[in-house]
């Protein structure tokens, strides 16, 4: 693939490493530039990176009446040697061609995915933000933007990647269990439909019951399955819990739940490299809360990409009860998986062959940033280290 580079003039870019001097929230910073691919007549054309800015669309364009349309978000890190890597993005690729598939969009080869990727992330390198916690959060979508009111497949496509400079999902990050709202008001999806897809539209149908969760005191729904049987996922994530036997278990992909590249991750990297039994199995609901209720469960939470991993303390229902998992905390499980998972993002751990993709320097027209090795990260290494051997030792007296 060529691509196209109609960069911004030196002066108007980012010249510096991006240091945030307060917090940094997520999603709503945007770097200098995008990529931009239209598919046209059959073909994916005219590859290009050029400045971040409104995109021209028709007002009967297809995505703007019937939602025709699918995302993927992913993330990039400034590692300690200086250098960016993105984390499994092959993976995200894939997802956004099922999603595709699901909405009858035109597939984009990995490949090609991934090189866009890549090579915008080369020209934004400055932006990767030096803090805690923070990332370059990537954000690939598709929409049609044939200007046609007849309810069919649009004629015509167009491919953007952007990118946010983000810190953790959550305000408090990882350090602040969640509440979810258990409710049979609502549903995510239904078999046969777009569930297992992500395409906005599911996500236009979740705004109201997130709004009636927040109302309950809650971050999100816990939604079940069309026949209120079955736990199924959070919305933003996949859910999971900790048996007291130690069992780490995540419901079974179906039609109706979007799989999370980190709870493949997870199920990946098993007991091998987390310590932990990890499997899959249908949650039936009512047991599922007698076993929080009990102790049989001890740790629950949600698996997704922009929050890795977020501890859930307690579920709240739609007559404001409450029920408490384990001490309301985050257990030592969910704490294990989230330190491995962005160990491996940060390059603090090793990460299986393949799972990182370092951004190579190739664009001619992006700033010539000198390596980094910033000193926060320095520290964070050597901390992570201490706290791997502290782990090594306790799992050797066991």
């Amino acid at each position: 693939m060529k691509i196209r580079y109609e960069l911004k003039p030196r002066a108007e870019r980012r010249a510096a490493p991006f240091r945030p001097r307060g917090a940094l929230s997520f999603g709503q910073l945007r770097t200098d530039h995008m990529f931009l691919m239209d598919h046209v007549a059959g073909k994916w054309v005219d590859p290009r990176i050029v400045p971040y800015g409104p995109l021209s669309l028709a007002p009967g364009a297809v995505v703007l009446h019937y939602a025709q349309e699918v995302f993927e978000g992913a993330k990039a890190f400034l590692h300690e040697d200086g250098e960016i890597h993105a984390f499994r993005i092959d993976k995200n690729a894939a997802r956004m061609n099922r999603s595709a598939a699901g909405v009858c969009m035109p597939e984009i080869p990995e490949a090609d995915q991934v090189e866009a990727i890549l090579a915008l992330l080369d020209v934004e390198r400055l932006w990767a933000p030096e803090q805690e916690g923070a990332s370059l959060y990537i954000r690939p979508f598709m929409i049609g933007t044939q200007d046609s009111l007849g309810v069919k497949p649009s004629a015509r496509y167009l491919y953007c990647v952007f990118l946010s400079p983000s810190g953790p999902y959550y305000p408090a990050g990882f350090q602040e269990p969640v509440k979810l709202l258990v409710t049979r008001r609502f549903h995510r999806a239904a078999p046969g439909g777009t569930g297992a897809f992500k395409t906005g539209g599911n996500y236009a149908a979740s705004l109201m019951a997130g709004e009636v969760a927040h109302r309950h005191g809650a971050s999100q729904v816990l939604y079940l399955d069309s026949s209120d049987r079955y736990v199924e996922e959070a919305g933003s994530m996949n859910h999971f819990h900790v048996t007291r036997d130690g069992a780490l278990v995540i419901p079974a992909f179906t039609d109706t739940i979007l799989r999370s590249v980190t709870s493949e991750s997870v199920l990946e990297l098993g007991a091998r490299v987390l310590g932990v039994d990890v499997r899959q199995e249908r949650v039936e609901v009512d047991p599922f809360l007698a076993g929080i209720e009990s102790g049989a469960i001890t740790e629950a939470g949600g698996f997704g990409t922009a929050a890795v991993v977020s501890a859930v303390g307690a579920y709240v229902f739609d007559d404001g009860r409450e029920v408490k998992v384990g001490d309301g905390r985050i257990g030592p499980t969910t704490r294990r998986v989230y330190e491995a998972i962005t160990g491996m993002q940060r390059g603090l751990a090793p990460a299986p062959e393949g799972w990182l993709f370092r951004v190579p320097r190739l664009a001619r027209e992006a700033p010539a940033a000198a390596k980094r090795r910033p000193v926060a990260l320095r520290a964070r290494r050597a901390a992570a280290a201490g706290r791997q051997a502290a782990a090594g030792r306790v799992r050797a007296r066991r």
